[in-house]
């Protein structure tokens, strides 16, 4: 197993094969500055290059999961705010790939208010599982600034094209319910069962056939802009690779064979 790289904005933990990634900028709100963006991308780099991850958990530490971008430091950059913010998207848009093209799943534990950029990740996520209280935002057009975080993407093909529109040019805020009734989170739970919420799920996943969730993931964001046939045949290479895989061979014998599958994510 690598050793995990250290950061200063970050809290990257390990409990076997699954990794705990904290923004933890809790005094300013887990709000996104330069540090940021390239300790997520270094940290988003790590983890998808270590095979022994099977699952990840996104979350926060302190009252919000993510304030979104920090305009203190994008106001600070004075003229130079547009080369900022290329640098600091791209970074933050080379983790956001990472996440979402990298074999393990991908949860977001959200702790509490996700806006911007912080809103964005979580459409990003392979699942999200809500505190009660959590409240969530676009927030961008509210300060003059348009979405990125791969929110353009994610978020019509999760609420639809409608949904999406109101909330980026109005900035509505959902609560955790209502987040829970547009399909933007899988489930919310009381703040103090956040944690064993999110752990339980992340245990079950990485028991899990990881090359085949990987295969998924794939497939999923390919169907955006393929055809028809090129997406059949995306299928066709996953679910012939899946096959050659030690988890393929033993899920096919432990169905055959009547029993539980042990699957060791090769």
């Amino acid at each position: 197993m690598p050793a995990s790289p250290s950061f200063s904005t970050l809290r990257l933990e390990r409990d076997g094969a699954i990794a705990k990634l904290t923004l933890a900028r809790p005094e300013h709100a887990n709000a996104l500055d330069m540090t940021m963006g390239r300790e997520l991308m270094q940290a988003a780099i790590a983890l998808d290059e270590d095979e022994s991850v099977r699952a990840v958990i996104l979350t926060g530490e302190g009252k919000m999961f993510c304030a979104g971008g920090d305009l203190a430091a994008m106001k600070a950059a004075g003229e130079g705010a547009s080369a900022y913010l290329k640098e600091l998207a791209g970074n933050l848009h080379l983790a956001i790939s990472r996440f979402a093209r990298m074999r393990a799943p991908v949860i977001a534990a959200v702790n509490g208010t996700a806006a911007g950029a912080g809103f964005s990740m979580i459409c990003a996520t392979d699942f999200a599982i809500a505190a009660e209280g959590a409240k969530f935002t676009m927030a961008y057009t509210g300060a003059g600034l348009s979405p990125d975080g791969s929110s353009s993407y994610f978020l019509p093909r999760i609420v639809g094209q409608r949904r999406t529109i109101e909330l980026m040019m109005t900035n509505r805020v959902l609560n955790s319910e209502l987040a829970l009734e547009w399909g933007l989170v899988n489930q919310v739970v009381p703040a103090d069962e956040l944690e064993s919420a999110s752990e339980q799920l992340a245990r079950q996943l990485a028991t899990g056939p990881t090359e085949s969730f990987g295969v998924v993931k794939r497939l999923l964001i390919n169907s955006a802009y393929d055809s028809l046939e090129s997406q059949m045949e995306h299928e066709t290479r996953g679910i012939a690779a899946s096959s050659r895989t030690t988890d393929g061979q033993e899920g096919i014998a432990a169905f055959l064979e009547k029993r539980k599958p042990s699957f060791t994510g090769r």
